[in-house]
C-alpha cells in the first residue's frame, strides 16, 4: 500500500498543473488561492475515480448512441461538480467546463507520459493501478 503513495502524490501534482494551467487558458475557471487549487485536483481525482464509473455505467445506452461523445458531457458535469463543491473553484459555465475538461485531460495525459516516462496512449494501464500479489 505504501509503494501507491508516490504515484499518488505524483498523479496529484500532474492534476493540479494541469488545473492551473486550464485557469490561464480560460477565463471562465478561477481558482481563489492555491490551496482551493490543491483540494480542487484531489476531489477532481477522487470524483473520477468514484462517481465517473457510476455516471458512465448508468448513461451507457447514451454512451453507445452517441459513439462515445457522452463521456465528454460526463467530464464537463463532473468538473461543475467539483467546483460546486470546493469553496475558491469556479467554473463560468457548462462550455467552459466541456472544454476545459478536454484539455485538462490531454494536458494530464501528456504530463503523466512525461513524469511517468511512458509513450502516450489511451490503453495503457493508470501510474496508480492496484498492483494485487
Amino acid at each position: 500500500m505504501l509503494a501507491n503513495i508516490p504515484a499518488f502524490l505524483a498523479q496529484w501534482a500532474v492534476t493540479a498543473l494541469s488545473l492551473w494551467i486550464a485557469s490561464y487558458v480560460f477565463s471562465g475557471i478561477r481558482f481563489a488561492n492555491t490551496s482551493s487549487l490543491i483540494i480542487s485536483a484531489l476531489m477532481l481525482g477522487f470524483v473520477n475515480a468514484i462517481l465517473r464509473p457510476v455516471f458512465v455505467l448508468l448513461t451507457l445506452p447514451l454512451t453507445v448512441l452517441s459513439l462515445g461523445l457522452f463521456l465528454l458531457v460526463i467530464n464537463a458535469l463532473l468538473l461543475m461538480l467539483v467546483s460546486k463543491l470546493i469553496r475558491g473553484f469556479t467554473v463560468s459555465g457548462f462550455w467552459t467546463a466541456f472544454f476545459a475538461s478536454i484539455f485538462i485531460t490531454l494536458l494530464s495525459l501528456f504530463f503523466g507520459a512525461l513524469l511517468f516516462g511512458s509513450a502516450l496512449s489511451w490503453s495503457s494501464p493508470m501510474p496508480m493501478q492496484p498492483q494485487w500479489i
